[in-house]
Parts: structure tokens; C-alpha cells; sequence
């Protein structure tokens, strides 16, 4: 819907007014398949014509499913907690004229403005990767903007189905607070982390907390679709700031913000960084022939110049077929110049300028899928654990979400320059 040209980054305060933008992890700067639609790789957020918010009105308790029905369909939007067979609390939404609403999930239905699937780790190039069982909710979550300045945004767990409810059954974790509103969690949760220090090369990873239906937010559950909620954590809040992760338990989503954007790189900086290296003309100290990382638009096919590196040591070589060791695993070879035993991969550049902290040159590779960004990205998102199954963690490229390996989970590179 929106190409990299149309988002060159605009001062924030022209119009249309940009909230923000969403981008999923795991991918290189668009989907294996192509952007198509509702379903892409990232979505930005513009402020909308006219108001869609909705906020909470009447509370119902009702005791027949009939009666529960009859308010469902009045065509209001409406969130029905059933505690019982006898006993649903219907809480009913009325018009905000002070907020936008936007909701994500894997439903390809009208209500749903950025659809998002299963992210599958390595898949970049296998159009064939696909998932049995998504564990994404139909309708995972839900931002809301504020239409005047500062723009703020809220995340809530769950989105409105095309009959404009929201519906937590039986089984769904519920409860009323003491303020006397009911609450309660999506199946398989929505998780947020907001980094310490904003989205900058200083920042620290935060703690990854659970938002509820309402936007509250709770200590994680003991597995991910345990009945039991966490304990609420009172200090902290829904709005989303600049490098906020939201993890809908089968992709991961980086939030950005007009202004982050306006301040970070984009892919014509990335451009320029890839034109830069390749006019150093870096070389293969062993075949001595030039190497040169392939454009943005063929991102996915080794070429003959493509420079490849052995992640143990960093050092940089062109592709050759050497340096097997009968001891080692398949993809492992001993580098010619130390000597170092690692795996052997080819490059990628890091296209998605949303992924980078600052506009350093790329000079660091993650380890061990080769993709390659600045320094202080790789170290930033190196020490980030992200959601991974029902209750694990571990750091992943944000490129292809390969799970880090190593010590550090990348390696400086060491390229060799022209000899001439």
C-alpha cells in the first residue's frame, strides 16, 4: 500500500499526521511473497479522516444468552465477559471522537487493518514455509491514537470482530477490579517489552509485561495461556513508545513513532552505506577478486561477488570451496588466514531501516544466518529476548529471525582492502 518511496520520511508536523509505524520482525524490508494489500511487512498509521474510537458506556449484567444477543446486535461496539452459563457481563462502546483505532491479527476480515501471520525463522527465501496452526489470534490487539498532539498510543489486547464484539469465553482468563470493570487476557496473550532509554544505541532491554482487554498491565503468566493472570503492574502503562516490541505469540512487532522515524535512517541511507562499502572495493584476501554486496532488490539469490564470512573470526572472503574438516559439522570450514573453525555463510545486508538504532556503516554480522547492519544495531537487538513458544526467550535477527548463537550473537567483520 505504501512503497519505500511514498515513506520517505516527512517532517512530522506535515500533513497527513503519521502516528507511527508497525514493522514485523523476521523480514528484510518486505514479505518473502511481496507486500500485497492489508498483509506486509510494515504498516504505518495516519491519522484518519474521521474519528473511529470507541470507549466504554453502559455495562450490562445479563442471565440469558438471548438478552446477551440482543445487545450484540444493536450494532455498537461491545465487550461480553461470560462468567457463567447464566451469568455475561456485556460493557458497551460508544464513539470517541478523540481517538483513532487500528487493529491487528491474522482475520483477513474488514475489521482488521494490518493482517499479520505467522513468522517463520529463516523463511526469507522458502515461499513453501507454512504454518500448520497459527497461534496469532484472529483478532490479537488493538492501538489507539490520540487525534491531538502529542498523538499518543495505547495498546490493548484483543480487536473487535466484524460484528463489532470483542467476546472472552468460559475458559478466558477474567475478573472484575475493585473499581467494580471487568477485565481479562486473550488466549495466548499479547506481550509488550518498551526498551530502557528509548530506541536509541544506549538503550537497555525492558521487562516483557501482558496487557489486558482494558490496557492494563500484568507480570507475565506462567506459560503463555495459563488461566492464572500475572500481578498487575500499577507503575507501568499501555502507551507505546519508540522501539516498544509487541509479541502476539507467533510474530513480533516493532513499534516506531513519527518523530523515531524522522530521526533514524531510511533506505536510501541503507543505499548509500551499500554503495559505500562495495566502493571500497573490498577483496577476497585469498582469491584476490572484488566482492560486493548485491543491490536491495536482489536480496535473495547468492551472487558471484557476494561476500561471504566466516562467523568464528569475521574474516571476509569471497565463495570457495575449500577448507573442509572431516572432524566438523557440514557447514563448518577452517578459515585460510587464522586458521579459526566456524560456520562459513554468505552476506546479507540489513534493508529494513525500521530495525536500525542509528545510521553507523555495516560492519557487524549476526551469527549465524550473515545478515549484517551497524554496530550498534547488532548489539542492540543481540541482547534483546524475544518470545519464542510458550514460555521461552532467546535473541533473534530482526532480518529473519534466526535465533542467535555465539558469544556475543555477532562478529565484527574484517574486511581486506584493494591490494593495488
Amino acid at each position: 500500500m505504501f512503497s519505500p518511496g511514498q515513506e520517505e520520511h516527512c517532517a512530522p508536523n506535515k500533513e497527513p499526521v503519521k502516528y507511527g509505524e508497525l514493522v514485523v520482525l523476521g523480514y528484510n524490508g518486505a514479505l518473502p511473497n511481496g507486500d500485497r494489500g492489508r498483509r506486509k511487512s510494515r504498516f504505518a498509521l495516519y491519522k484518519r479522516p474521521k474519528a473511529n474510537g470507541v470507549k466504554p458506556s453502559t455495562v450490562h449484567v445479563i442471565s440469558t444468552p438471548q438478552a446477551s444477543k440482543a445487545i450484540s446486535c444493536k450494532g455498537q461496539h461491545s465487550i461480553s465477559y461470560t462468567l457463567s452459563r447464566n451469568q455475561t457481563v456485556v460493557v458497551e462502546y460508544t464513539h470517541d471522537k478523540d481517538t483513532d483505532m487500528f487493529q491487528v491479527g491474522r482475520s483477513t476480515e474488514s475489521p482488521i487493518d494490518f493482517v499479520v501471520t505467522d513468522t517463520i525463522s529463516g523463511s526469507q527465501n522458502n515461499d513453501e514455509a507454512q504454518v500448520t496452526q497459527s497461534t496469532i489470534s484472529r483478532f490479537a490487539c488493538r492501538i489507539v491514537c490520540d487525534r491531538s498532539e502529542p498523538y499518543t498510543a495505547r495498546i490493548f489486547a484483543a480487536g473487535f470482530d466484524s460484528s463489532k464484539n470483542i467476546f472472552l469465553g468460559e475458559k478466558a482468563a477474567k475478573w472484575k477490579n475493585p473499581d467494580g470493570h471487568m477485565d481479562g487476557l486473550t488466549t495466548n496473550g499479547v506481550l509488550v517489552m518498551h526498551p530502557r532509554g528509548g530506541f536509541t544505541e544506549e538503550s537497555q532491554p525492558g521487562v516483557w509485561r501482558e496487557i489486558s482487554v482494558c490496557g492494563d498491565v500484568y507480570t507475565l503468566r506462567e506459560t503463555r495461556s495459563a488461566q492464572q493472570r500475572g500481578k498487575l503492574v500499577e507503575s507501568e502503562t499501555n502507551v507505546l513508545q519508540d522501539g516498544s516490541l509487541i509479541d502476539l505469540c507467533g510474530a513480533t512487532l516493532l513499534w516506531r513513532t513519527a518523530d523515531g522515524l524522522f530521526h533514524a535512517p531510511t533506505q536510501k541511507h541503507i543505499e548509500a552505506l551499500r554503495q559505500e562499502i562495495n566502493a571500497a572495493r573490498p577483496q577476497c584476501p585469498v582469491g584476490l577478486n572484488t566482492l560486493a554486496f548485491p543491490s536491495i532488490n536482489r536480496k535473495d539469490v547468492v551472487e558471484e561477488k557476494q561476500p561471504w564470512a566466516y562467523l568464528s573470526c569475521g574474516h571476509v572472503h569471497g565463495y570457495h570451496n575449500w577448507g573442509h574438516r572431516s572432524d566438523t559439522e557440514a557447514n563448518e570450514r577452517e578459515c585460510p588466514m587464522c586458521r579459526t573453525v566456524g560456520p562459513y555463510v554468505p552476506l546479507w545486508l540489513g534493508c529494513e531501516a525500521g530495525f536500525y538504532v542509528d545510521a553507523g556503516p555495516p560492519t557487524h554480522a549476526f551469527t549465524p544466518c550473515g545478515h549484517v547492519c551497524s554496530e550498534k544495531s547488532a548489539k542492540y537487538w543481540s541482547q534483546i529476548p524475544l518470545p519464542h513458544g510458550t514460555h521461552a526467550f532467546h535473541a533473534a535477527c530482526p532480518f529473519c529471525a534466526t535465533q542467535l548463537v555465539g558469544e556475543q550473537n555477532c562478529i565484527k567483520l574484517i574486511f581486506q582492502g584493494p591490494v593495488d
